[in-house]
């Protein structure tokens, strides 16, 4: 039985949160060896490599605001994959909640880092590895649609994922000739445990909005994500893929 991916090795960053758990699980069930990045969860991230099974994937740890430690991560998981990396997942990112009035530039900057500076790093070093592959690569960065749909609270959160489509369009147009293909997924709002008790009206807001009625799930942003890393979309980069279930279809007048 063939897989989507088999024969490719993926890096997954931030892989020990409910996204990016799921986005290395999909992964592996269409064939990929899978390196799963974590900051400090190491334990979780390790109990997602040992479901996926030992002898195809592994953790590897690290903080991504340093940018020898982005280029280091991919590194060793290159190395893992026999000195092949096909498939580059930037989805670490943090998400605080903090007016922008009496913002520091500290707390700018520790966003920032997280969610852009690391993803242009990460995808620096693993570009250059895959543009000696004769089959190049794909680059994936995990965004949002609040890179065009702001949310109060979050301007260092917007600004870094709006950034990071636009990294991608860069990438994409600079990279392509090298066979690699960088390409974004911007989930809407994704259910976890406990979102409709920590925030009620929200998720009520967004139900009756969103046309198709429902949350988005961590399995709709890994399909996403696994259709761009596949010969599927082997004319596509450069895109801004919006899995939010239509709601930025919706009129705001």
């Amino acid at each position: 039985m063939t897989h989507l991916l088999d024969g490719q090795t993926a890096l997954v960053t931030g892989a020990s949160g409910g996204i990016g758990r799921t986005i290395a699980r999909r992964l592996a069930a269409e064939g990929a060896a899978v390196v799963l990045h974590c900051r400090t969860a190491v334990a979780a991230a390790r109990e997602t490599a040992a479901a996926i099974g030992d002898d195809r994937a592994i953790v590897v740890q690290g903080d991504l605001g340093d940018e020898q430690t982005c280029h280091r991560i991919v590194r060793e998981a290159a190395e893992w994959g026999g000195g092949r990396l096909t498939a580059l997942v930037n989805n670490a990112a943090v998400q605080p909640v903090q007016p922008l009035p009496g913002m520091t530039a500290a707390d700018w900057r520790a966003v920032v880092d997280t969610d852009l500076t690391s993803v242009f790093a990460c995808t620096q070093a693993a570009a250059e590895l895959m543009r000696t592959q004769p089959d190049g690569g794909t680059i994936t960065h995990i965004a949002s649609i609040e890179a065009t749909h702001p949310a109060p609270g979050h301007a260092h959160y917007s600004a870094a994922k709006a950034a990071v489509v636009m990294h991608a369009r860069a990438a994409a147009l600079e990279y392509g000739p090298f066979g690699i293909r960088v390409n974004t997924v911007s989930p809407g709002l994704i259910d976890r445990e406990g979102l409709s008790e920590s925030w009620p009206e929200g998720v009520r807001r967004w139900q009756e909005a969103v046309p198709t009625g429902r949350l988005g799930t961590p399995q709709d942003v890994a399909n996403a994500v696994v259709f761009l890393a596949s010969p599927l979309a082997s004319w596509i980069s450069g895109h801004n893929l919006v899995v939010d279930g239509g709601v930025s279809a919706r009129p705001t007048w």
